[in-house]
């Protein structure tokens, strides 16, 4: 990551090659539209071909090209596995084996951010990184007081490179437009580059994370490093000694997956509630479980702010959904910028498609699975112009709940995770509970 900067003019030729193989794909397809091919045939070849060289370009690079692709996973969604699962491989590999800084470099990063003397700060300090991903990299260390503590460091021109690919991405409306006609890619990358600057913040992280750790002081399912020190690029808050989620999902005992799934749930939905904020990056690495069965939870550079609380939308639409009254719900859905005023959409295959994610919220207790995974996803590997999922856009307001949703449901499906989900959205996501009842109401059989 250190040589983003010197391979800026590399970086740019390849995103802004994309363009170029469109127009290329779409002439040959109108030659074999004279040549006899349907026009859908032609049209389908076009977008799987145009999906296949954005995903692997995407899958080259990281900084912002890499933050795009972890975050728009509808686009993964929609995608045959034989095109997203390189893809898919590629991210896994740059997130989980990101290249150490060398030892020099951190130490000249530190001394730019905390001055020549920064080792006065620590007792001890671990120059080989515990963990890398895709803008910093953590160090162990020992504070001057004793306390063992995480350093966070920023890599050297990492918020220039990101800025950069997202400059390029912005270019390439037209290629996702492609892909998924009913999305406002534009507005949806606006949103996400402004995510990423506040990523780079801190700052901003140290505060959120502050936030979250008062919150839950002394809760008896959470814990929350608390931060010591930050500036802008460094960041020192507690060590936690836990066991990784990831290993509680290859080798924890079912009621170990059971409540570390419950866990997430638990916590994903009531942090709006308690304190205005959602934790926007919840793949398993950022969550370790402790020895008393406490879950401890990491990493708010990616935090949605909702002072408000979650949208009640989200709850009303569920609750009707489950009562069975669509009209209601596709009209929700274009008032609120899902469906957008020129797209059509087939009622009753938006309810085929909405129906399994309703699921967990209309029975007592629910079992999330891969299998149940792959049958969803295979409603929307289909690249056919009226394909529902295709259709639907995703307001910029939803850009990081939409992220949560769709990372947190492969998380709980990872763990195989069965509990009483339902009670948690009763309990925390305003508008599910009837508001005559006090209860929602369940879909008929």
């Amino acid at each position: 990551m250190s040589d983003l900067p010197r391979r800026a003019v590399a970086r740019s030729a390849k995103l802004a090659a994309l363009p170029i193989g469109f127009a290329g794909r779409t002439a040959l397809g109108l030659g074999k539209r004279i040549g006899g091919k349907s026009a859908e045939i032609v049209a389908q070849e076009i977008q799987e071909r145009t999906a296949e060289q954005i995903f692997k370009v995407l899958g080259e690079l990281k900084g912002g090209a890499m933050k795009l692709g972890q975050a728009l996973s509808i686009f993964e969604a929609a995608l045959p596995a034989e095109i997203a699962g390189p893809y898919r491989a590629t991210l896994t590999k740059l997130q989980d084996a990101a290249p150490p800084l060398p030892t020099a470099t951190v130490h000249k990063v530190l001394v730019e951010q905390l001055g020549d003397d920064w080792r006065e700060n620590f007792q001890s300090f671990d120059d080989k990184p515990t963990a890398a991903a895709s803008i910093g990299q953590v160090h162990k260390a020992v504070w001057h007081d004793g306390r063992t503590v995480a350093v966070k460091i920023q890599y050297p021109g990492a918020g220039k490179a990101l800025l950069s690919d997202f400059t390029q991405l912005a270019r390439l409306g037209k290629l996702f437009g492609v892909l998924l006609p009913g999305l406002d890619i534009k507005a949806v990358l606006n949103e996400l580059r402004e995510r990423v600057i506040e990523e780079l913040d801190y700052l901003r992280e140290a505060e959120a994370q502050h936030a979250f750790a008062q919150e839950f002081k002394d809760d008896p399912d959470f814990l929350i490093p608390d931060v010591i020190a930050a500036n802008e690029q460094v960041l020192v808050s507690e060590w936690v000694d836990a066991t990784p989620l990831s290993r509680v999902i290859t080798d924890g005992t079912q009621e170990e997956r059971d409540r570390a799934g419950l866990q997430l749930v638990r916590f994903l939905f009531s942090s709006p509630a308690r304190l205005g904020m959602l934790h926007a990056d919840p793949h398993p690495g950022n969550f370790r479980i402790l020895d008393d069965g406490r879950m401890c939870v990491l990493d708010f550079g990616a935090v949605n702010r909702l002072p408000d609380g979650y949208p009640p939308l989200f709850g009303k639409l569920t609750r009707i959904f489950n009562n069975g009254d669509m009209e209601t719900v596709v009209q929700g859905l274009r008032d609120e910028g899902f469906i957008r005023p020129h797209i059509e959409v087939d009622t009753e295959a938006l309810r085929a498609f909405l129906a399994p994610y309703v699921e967990p919220t209309s029975v007592e207790e629910f079992s999330f699975s891969r299998e149940w995974l792959q049958q969803q996803a295979a409603m929307a590997t289909d690249l056919r112009p009226n394909n529902v999922v295709r259709q639907l856009n995703l307001p910029v307001s939803y850009v990081l709940i939409h992220r949560v949703h769709t990372a947190g449901i492969g998380v709980l499906c990872q763990l195989g995770a069965t509990a009483r989900f339902r009670q948690e959205v009763i309990r925390w996501v305003p508008g599910f509970a009837d508001e005559d009842t006090g209860e929602p109401t369940l879909a008929s059989a």
